[in-house]
């Protein structure tokens, strides 16, 4: 796998990667981790910067919003697990 690109964001890291003829973007934020995968035969031979125009602030938003949601989601689970 390696790194294409990485695109500074405030909320989360956003890194771009290359395998298999496949995109996959990660976004990170602290412990918790989203992933998505590209065929590069979607795209129409943009490359990278094709991928940054459909990461604009409205996905992107929903992403850090999904991220919340996760964050909830395992502190519920572990709080349940405690006595």
């Amino acid at each position: 796998m390696r790194v294409i690109a990485e695109l500074p964001h405030p909320e989360c890291k956003i890194t771009l990667f290359n395998m298999n003829q496949k995109y996959i973007i990660k976004f990170e934020q602290g412990g918790l981790e989203q992933s998505y995968k590209l065929s590069e035969l979607d795209l129409t031979g943009g490359g990278a910067n094709e991928i940054f125009q459909i990461l604009d602030e409205e996905f992107i938003a929903t992403v850090v919003a999904r991220f919340k949601g996760m964050r909830a989601d395992f502190s519920a689970a572990y709080q349940r697990q405690q006595y």
